[in-house]
């Protein structure tokens, strides 16, 4: 009698976990797997045992290791994020190794009982928006921190929401990718919309471009504050992207102004212009129309591009107004192994080498240039801002704060935390509401680092941060500056002016 009450109790509790899992918000995992998703949380919590015994340790797993996730968790969390018993790098045996050489005097960062403190952390950036070209809707982004392109159709509609939702709790751009703006994308976040070759949102029945939907895309669109034509991407530079047929929703139908039934192919170039000459009348005629600044998003590989765009960008008469550079590492969804692995460059080869491009014709002030690729950790993208970036744009890092566990499903569509799916008991799993905070929590946290860290230098906005300040080691005991290593002229740092401007600008924003 005593074994079937026991095996009845065994039930019960089984059951009442199985009802609490399924009703809980907070954990996606717990929700769409219940009782088996608590195996996960021991594992985790076992896990450095584990790994520093068994597997692996905190730096080896790939793209992120262990430390950078917990960091991102932490983070997002509100949780303790800070890490004891000193650094486990090998710091003077690891080649490529980054140095932050800190000011003797550094600034002090506000306390939350000093009178100027600001619990946001606000940076904005350094220059405007569309300012240069004196577009009709220049504007200055409040955040140099911002969410970057994640389509809906690769992201579920519970993760656009929470990153739309987020971004309007933190204050930064949320950049739509590629698919359009679809409902999700309107909780408040303020947008950039991305514009690629399938002009999805502007799309023409001969899948061309149509400025009649681009007219109607901005009309519903009342937080759109600049538009980004894509070029390529880090994930799968050169290459165009499909969307199979079974995976096309009636609201992505709707979203990306395509049928039913039939495979979305994105083509690897544009129709709407073939060359740099006829990419900036696009540019302009998109400017003009809308009102808004206008940019660019490309991996960097063929160096002919960019001297020849910024050769004809340097008569004022056209140009761009943001240049987003994708390094080759980056990437959230799917794409062939050779081209993830092996075509366009790395960010922190690529940016220099576009930057420089424009520094030597002394139009770097002219143009703001957005940095992505595994930039969404205090350290690296400080030294965005050291080789040249005025914002980064962060993708992987925004998916791991709203409950990615880097479980690498994205190309078949089973994640199962219900970040990157469309299968709709997955998505409901995540919570956009909860999951919001979390990722407004880690905005938050980064730009907070950053601040610590631009003060750590004896300067008061990441922007200020020269290539000086940073040093990459060798494994042979020495070690170069960051304009050494990735050629970055000490003369086409900011101006007197611009420096000042900078100064007075986190001086009124705190």
């Amino acid at each position: 009698m005593w074994i079937l009450w026991v095996v009845l109790s065994v039930v019960g509790v089984a059951i009442a976990v199985v009802i609490y899992d399924v009703l809980q918000r907070k954990h996606a995992i717990l929700h769409n797997f219940p009782i088996l998703g608590h195996f996960r949380y021991l594992l985790e919590a076992v896990g450095p045992e584990l790994r520093q015994y068994i597997v692996t340790n905190n730096d080896e797993e790939r793209p992120f290791s262990r430390d950078q996730r917990r960091w991102v968790y932490a983070s997002a969390k509100r949780e303790n994020n800070y890490f004891g018993f000193g650094s486990d790098n090998e710091m003077d045996k690891s080649p490529n190794y980054l140095i932050v050489k800190q000011s003797a005097f550094p600034i002090s960062t506000p306390t939350k009982h000093s009178p100027d403190y600001d619990p946001n952390y606000t940076i904005p950036c350094g220059k405007v928006l569309g300012g240069y070209r004196q577009r009709e809707k220049a504007f200055r982004p409040q955040s140099v921190v911002n969410i970057s392109a994640m389509s809906f159709g690769s992201l579920s509609s519970a993760a656009v929401e929470a990153m739309n939702r987020g971004s309007k709790i933190a204050g930064c751009l949320h950049n739509t990718g590629e698919g359009g703006i679809s409902e999700h994308h309107r909780h408040g976040g303020e947008l950039i919309w991305q514009i690629g070759t399938g002009y999805f949102g502007c799309r023409a029945d001969d899948g061309g471009f149509s400025l009649d939907k681009l007219r109607e895309t901005i009309a519903a669109s009342p937080t759109l504050k600049a538009i980004e034509i894509k070029l390529s991407q880090g994930a799968k530079p050169g290459l165009g992207g499909i969307l199979p047929a079974a995976k096309i929703t009636a609201e992505i139908s709707k979203v990306r102004g395509i049928p039913m039934g039939e495979d979305c192919l994105s083509p690897s170039s544009h129709s709407a212009f073939s060359d740099i000459d006829s990419m900036l009348d696009f540019v302009e005629m998109l400017a003009d129309e809308t009102g808004l600044p206008v940019g660019i998003k490309s991996a960097v590989g063929g160096q002919q591009f960019w001297v020849e765009l910024a050769a004809a960008m340097e008569s004022g008469s056209r140009g761009v107004d943001f240049i987003a550079v994708d390094g080759g590492e980056g990437g959230t969804g799917a794409g062939p192994l050779v081209f993830t692995d092996h075509v366009a460059f790395p960010f922190r080869v690529a940016m220099p080498r576009v930057y420089g491009e424009f520094a030597r014709r002394d139009l770097q002030d002219n143009v703001v240039f957005v940095g992505s690729g595994k930039l969404g950790f205090p350290v690296n993208a400080l030294l965005a801002f050291g080789i040249g970036c005025d914002m980064v744009h962060l993708a992987r890092e925004p998916m791991l704060a709203i409950g990615c566990i880097q479980a690498q499903n994205c190309h078949t569509g089973h994640c199962p935390t219900g970040v990157a799916t469309q299968i709709s008991w997955l998505a409901r799993g995540l919570d956009p509401t909860y999951k919001s905070h979390r990722l407004a929590n880690y905005v938050l946290t980064l730009r907070k680092e950053l601040l610590q860290l631009s003060h750590a230098c004896g300067v008061k906005h990441p922007s200020l941060v020269g290539p000086g300040d940073l040093e990459v080691l060798d494994d042979n005991y020495s070690s170069r500056t960051a304009g050494e290593v990735f050629g970055i002229d000490p003369e086409w740092t900011h101006d007197a002016k611009r420096v000042q401007e900078i100064q007075q600008l986190m001086a009124g924003s705190a």
